[in-house]
């Protein structure tokens, strides 16, 4: 954190005494573990006058580089932007290209998505649920976070080799079967995961000091956030009843999320840091409870293709499309333009941090200065989602 030299405004105080505003620039080495990110924030004293965001930093151009590769070779882009949510980053993609092929994806590789997306959801929020508590001071929730996150990861790199970004997903399904005893394996850790979670949900919940950090701090109010596209978690703490798994299904959700099913959506009302928090953790909880719902429905379905045959050239028809998923942290969105070439005319992207990260010139303003890591913190975006 650096002090910029200049001073905005000057006027008399107390005493007679001249102030001045100060501009600190947070940033842009990293804050914590989120990426670099620059905040421009004016003080007066300890509280905060003003707050932007100021972005770019990461930024490679990612939406221009879609357009020079074909529809294989974008995947391998496409699951980058969110780091910690790499394997719903693709299902995005997929699911556009295959609506705007008109593929019918085989039932097996639909489940098997919706598996892998979910505990990709858990790694994700374990992963928050973890620094977030470290950027309060509080140190051991992070190595319980990692401990949970490991067994998950164990059977996420058995299916798909990589522990960070998958590149499991194919155009019509996915790059390969179920390896023998997955399954089991798979059941095995969800179990292992859910037995484990009261540990480090009673140094969250139960922890009187992280309380005295986030309750009513950086309350978000639910306009507010309509006005700025806040979605996701950050946006169901505000009360906003919004979840694409149940209110534009795709993938197995439509199930899922049917009267009897695991599914449900997760709220909150107070808006503020804390209420953000418990609706990850609780969310944990409906991604596990989903997850094991996909192993069961995978057990009971007969043996077959994981995946459609492509042409040699893969083209897509002329036109347009646009799919927008619940990522983990918020809509996440691809609209694609084709001219009914191997390589994408137009590719957008849609992330969720960008839209996230914006509200913080909102909410920043007039809390004080101690407080602004709390609420930097619980808005829980990764800067590679930011700039793309």
């Amino acid at each position: 954190m650096t002090q910029a030299p200049q001073e905005l405004t000057v006027g008399v105080g107390a005493g007679g005494l001249a102030t001045a505003d100060m501009v600190l620039n947070i940033g842009p080495q990293h804050p914590a573990t989120h990426g670099v990110l620059r905040l421009r924030i004016v003080l007066d004293g300890e509280r905060i006058l003003s707050a932007e965001p100021i972005v770019g930093y990461m930024h490679r151009g990612a939406e221009k580089l879609f357009e020079v590769r074909d529809y294989r070779q974008i995947l391998v882009l496409a699951n980058r932007h969110d780091w910690l949510s790499a394997f719903s980053n693709e299902i995005g993609l997929v699911l556009t290209i295959e609506r705007m092929l008109g593929m019918d994806v085989p039932e097996r590789a639909t489940w098997t998505r919706t598996l892998l997306a979910e505990l990709n959801r858990v790694l994700n929020h374990l992963m928050f649920l973890g620094s977030y508590p470290l950027e309060l001071g509080a140190i051991t929730p992070m190595f319980y976070a990692f401990r949970e996150r490991e067994d998950l990861q164990a059977v996420m790199e058995e299916i798909s080799g990589g522990r960070m970004h998958y590149m499991f997903n194919r155009v019509g399904g996915l790059r390969d079967d179920l390896p023998a005893g997955w399954l089991d394996r798979t059941s095995a850790a969800i179990d292992l995961v859910r037995g484990r979670l009261p540990d480090l949900e009673s140094m969250l919940i139960g922890n009187e000091i992280l309380h005295g950090r986030t309750r009513g701090v950086g309350v978000l109010a639910p306009e507010l956030a309509l006005e700025y596209g806040v979605s996701g978690p950050i946006a169901r703490a505000s009360g906003i009843d919004v979840d694409l798994r149940r209110d534009q299904p795709y993938l197995a959700y439509e199930e899922l999320f049917a009267k009897g099913g695991p599914g449900r959506v997760v709220t909150r009302t107070e808006g503020d840091c804390l209420a953000r928090l418990e609706v990850l953790l609780e969310q944990v909880h409906v991604s596990l409870d989903l997850a094991e719902a996909c192993v069961d429905t995978l057990r009971g379905l007969s043996a077959g293709p994981i995946n459609v045959r492509l042409p040699k050239v893969l083209k897509v028809p002329e036109g347009d499309g646009y799919t927008a998923t619940e990522n983990p942290l918020g809509f996440n969105g691809y609209y694609l333009v084709s001219r009914g070439e191997k390589t994408p005319w137009r590719l957008k992207l849609r992330s969720a941090s960008f839209n996230n990260v914006a509200v913080l010139r909102e909410l920043l303003p007039g809390t004080l200065l101690a407080d602004m890591v709390a609420i930097l913190g619980s808005t829980f975006f990764v800067v590679g989602d930011v700039d793309k």
